[in-house]
């Protein structure tokens, strides 16, 4: 069954988690006026898979079952689901800034993969769990938060050995019929009206820490789990033009001594699957943050074209305020081309899905999470000091002041001053508010932070392919100074230095495989 927006707001309904929000106990998810932009933006999600022009993007036939779900909820199986996935995410995202629903998707694909690979490995039942409870879930169009980032504690010591065990989610209890988590996610994206939460492993963990590879799926109103949250977006603010009607609330999940059923258990103690699971999700995620960041680039660049042409500028006359929008335009694209590519050369998985190409996905969301603030400052620059000098919104209906505001804060004569002054609004929101630093930092650490995109771009670029290749150019492997190459296996060619085995590159794309004969 697929929900509107408006079911899904009457569904948390029928939940009664613990929630609170600026100190105060929330007694209705759903009627909570901080919380409405967030649900509103969850609620894009929904309503576009149920609109004949968007559901060829928003909707997908689950291979498993063969019914038809919200594209937030498919299991990926071809190069074209992952397109379709990435064009959707930005769909939703240039409409509602962060749809938030799309981490639910890329968490479990991550564990359709996961869960696979573990059974393989120990001969457990969790692929059968999970893919029950997928279907659970498909069914019933439910949207899940992913408890993943633990609280850490001291960075510097292992989960194991911390002054304070519950700083990691941790299984303290092993029963009969199931297992007793404890422990704090200290990053939960959308956590008060999420209906359940994948509670997952935010590390690779040593057999020492096998307690904390646990995951697990838990209603979010279980017994045991509480939500201390902050507000979604600039609620109720005017001057707020975006994210007083789309936010995000984030927040921190509290496991007191919660009982997960066997059913709802897919990882507990296998600790190299734990870590299989982490960087598998982190791909996936990584590929969607690049759709959703594209789709925040939309709002900007139509923004700073209305507000380039209010100011009565153009930019096709005016050679500065064409090379910033250029710049804005091609850093956008530049990072959704990553993705695509992602896509395009994307790896099939023994489980059957398939998984974004682990370079791509890690360059693109590095580069958006670095050139975010570049996107803020050519914002700035096309607008004008206008996005911070505008008086604030009560000024606009003030007797006193309304008319001289209106004569003097007008740019050109054919559009309305109180229109440049909402574009101005809208920028300001989304650039300068609090709500634009937020943007700022999930672009920055969402996903992993810019040091795990290196690594990984490290562990999976093939670096010993393109030394070798140079190597083969060079007469028997002798450099111009004289130094001899290394021929060890895995190693540097110049300074011996490790250099990991990628995976095979270079092959035809797994979305063009078939092509030849189709032509």
């Amino acid at each position: 069954m697929l929900m509107s927006a408006a079911e899904y707001r009457d569904s948390l309904r029928a939940y009664k988690p613990r929630v609170f929000i600026n100190g105060n106990r929330v007694e209705s998810v759903a009627d909570e006026p901080l919380l409405a932009p967030g649900i509103a933006g969850v609620g894009v999600t929904y309503d576009f898979a149920l609109q004949a022009e968007h559901a060829p993007l928003m909707t997908a036939r689950q291979g498993t079952s063969g019914k038809t779900v919200n594209r937030m909820l498919h299991i990926n199986e071809t190069a074209q689901d992952l397109l379709f996935k990435l064009e959707a995410v930005r769909l939703v995202c240039k409409t509602s800034g962060c749809a938030q629903r799309y981490l639910t998707h890329d968490a479990l694909n991550g564990l359709f993969q996961s869960t696979r690979l573990t059974d393989a490995n120990h001969g457990t039942d969790y692929a059968q769990r999970f893919l029950a409870y997928l279907h659970d879930v498909q069914d019933r169009d439910l949207t899940l938060g992913v408890a993943m980032t633990d609280a850490k504690g001291d960075r510097s010591a292992r989960p194991g050995r911390q002054a304070n065990p519950d700083v990691y989610v941790h299984i303290k209890e092993r029963r009969p019929d199931g297992i007793v988590i404890r422990g704090t996610k200290a990053i939960v994206t959308g956590a008060p009206y999420m209906h359940e939460f994948l509670v997952m492993p935010c590390r690779t963990h040593t057999p020492e820490d096998a307690a904390f590879a646990v995951c697990c799926a838990v209603p979010c109103d279980a017994p045991g789990v509480t939500i201390v949250a902050r507000p979604a977006g600039r609620p109720g603010e005017a001057a707020a033009k975006f994210s007083a009607k789309y936010g995000q609330s984030v927040g921190v999940v509290i496991f007191d001594d919660v009982f997960v059923p066997h059913e709802r258990v897919f990882l507990a103690g296998e600790t190299g699957e734990g870590g299989f699971l982490t960087t598998s999700y982190a791909t996936h995620h990584r590929h969607s943050c690049i759709g959703a960041r594209a789709g925040f680039g939309d709002l900007l660049i139509g923004a700073g074209a209305l507000m380039i042409e209010a100011n009565g500028l153009d930019a096709g006359r005016h050679a500065h305020i064409r090379d910033a929008m250029v710049e804005l335009i091609t850093i956008t694209e530049s990072f959704y081309a990553c993705g695509v590519a992602s896509s395009v050369y994307c790896a099939k998985d023994p489980a059957g899905s398939v998984m974004p190409d682990a370079v791509f996905s890690n360059i693109g969301k590095l580069l958006l999470a670095t050139k975010i603030y570049d996107m803020h400052r050519l914002a700035h620059y096309v607008s004008g000091g206008l996005i911070v000098a505008l008086p604030g919104p009560d000024e606009d209906h003030n007797p006193e002041t309304k008319a001289s505001l209106a004569a003097v804060m007008g740019g050109r004569p054919d559009i309305p001053a109180e229109r440049r002054a909402d574009v101005a609004r809208f920028i300001e929101d989304l650039t300068v508010s609090h709500q634009a630093g937020w943007y700022s930092v999930i672009s920055l650490h969402g996903g992993g932070s810019p040091e795990a995109m290196k690594r990984e771009i490290w562990r999976n670029y093939p670096v010993m392919e393109k030394a070798e290749l140079v190597e083969g150019l060079l007469d028997r492997g002798v450099l111009d100074d004289g130094r001899r190459v290394s021929k060890q296996p895995g190693r540097c060619c110049t300074t011996g230095c490790e250099v990991p085995e990628p995976p095979q590159r270079g092959a035809v794309p797994a979305a063009l495989e078939g092509a030849a004969e189709q032509v």
